[in-house]
């Protein structure tokens, strides 16, 4: 599975085109379609996945489905990727991580960032929601590399030495 980042839009969120097989997924399409499509080139996609709803996460997520013609999270279409989907409330009460567990990856929008975890001071977020998700994810290994929606990978491991601060 080949994972290229575009940082997008004003809050510079990561956008992920996931590669496997010839076949393109799209994750947290943030911003500028313009520039997505630019990446993608003419490779094939088959799929969009969004993290969570915020405005910084979907910004092209419409260019997207009309161009590709697919539709957001529809995970019966993409069974050539295997990911698991977690749901992970908090940052909002829609979070969600997509784990690829062949690869020991996870897709964490801004649920888990390098050194951080995401806000719940937005609307539908809930810091008890937040510990709640951060407590499902101690038993995944450590290994797992983070992808989140801002920032740079990280790894859960690393990640999990800082949970202690929250709980």
């Amino acid at each position: 599975m080949h994972i290229e980042r575009i940082i997008l839009g004003e809050l510079a969120t990561n956008c992920y085109i996931v590669e496997k097989n010839n076949n393109v997924i799209i994750i947290d399409p943030a911003a500028n379609f313009e520039e997505i499509k630019k990446v993608i080139n003419n490779r094939h996609v088959i799929g969009c996945l969004v993290t969570h709803f915020h405005f910084d996460h979907i910004g092209a997520l419409k260019e997207i489905l009309k161009e590709y013609k697919i539709n957001v999270n529809d995970y019966d279409k993409l069974t050539s990727f295997n990911f698991i989907v977690l749901p992970t409330p908090g940052h909002t009460s829609d979070s969600q991580t997509f784990y690829f567990p062949e690869e020991k990856i996870m897709f964490t929008g801004d649920f888990i960032f390098q050194n951080s975890i995401g806000r719940t001071d937005l609307p539908t977020g809930n810091f008890q929601d937040m510990i709640k998700s951060l407590n499902n994810m101690t038993i995944y290994p450590d290994d797992i590399k983070i992808y989140p929606g801002h920032g740079n990978v990280t790894t859960l491991g690393i990640e999990k030495n800082h949970f202690k601060y929250y709980f």
